[in-house]
């Protein structure tokens, strides 16, 4: 039976991301699979480095017992999930700075003459879910789609995820109760 890990990240209850996370946690137990779930707002994760985490990040150590505790978590991983909103056209802080300290080196990834080859290749399979007030246009095509590009085909690509997919629900603010709830009953289909 496969692992999926689920990244949630989203600080308030009552958000759509919330909503989307229990349809996405809820489908993947219906489907009798095997999730596990690294809340970084409930587990309140640190995404700053110290002056003393950074001195450890040429030896790929950490300070941060979380930071033990996610790799774990990543490593015994097939699926990743990630589900958060797009915050002024980027992931958040806060998801931002998981990546910056857990994905260290030599656990997430080795440097060749060639650049970064990522250790990660256990994850066959990666959905990243997002959110946003801005329409899902602007964000592919007016300001050069950064989600996509940049995080889930760049980022992720170089640590070694497989099967990268960006599903997004733009134009939040917007929208009608029934498009989100469409939206909440096709992500099932898609992850």
């Amino acid at each position: 039976m496969s692992k999926t890990l689920v990244i949630y990240c989203h600080p308030y209850e009552k958000s759509f991301n919330h909503a989307i996370f229990q349809r996405v946690v809820k489908h993947l137990e219906d489907k009798k699979q095997e999730v596990e779930i690294i809340d970084l707002y409930k587990d309140k994760f640190d995404p700053c480095y110290s002056k003393e985490e950074l001195a450890l990040f040429k030896h790929g150590k950490t300070l941060d017992p979380l930071v033990e505790k996610y790799q774990k978590s990543i490593k015994n991983a097939e699926k990743v999930i990630m589900i958060a909103p797009v915050w002024w056209n980027d992931v958040p802080a806060i998801l931002k700075g998981f990546i910056d300290k857990v994905m260290k080196m030599d656990f997430a990834y080795e440097v060749t003459k060639t650049g970064v080859k990522g250790r990660l290749t256990n994850v066959q399979e990666t959905v990243v879910i997002t959110t946003s007030t801005s329409p899902t246009w602007y964000l592919r095509w007016f300001i050069g789609n950064p989600i996509g590009k940049i995080f889930v085909n760049r980022t992720l690509k170089q640590v070694g995820f497989q099967k990268r997919k960006w599903i997004h629900f733009g134009g939040l603010t917007n929208s009608q109760p029934s498009q989100r709830e469409k939206f909440l009953q096709d992500i099932i289909h898609k992850i």
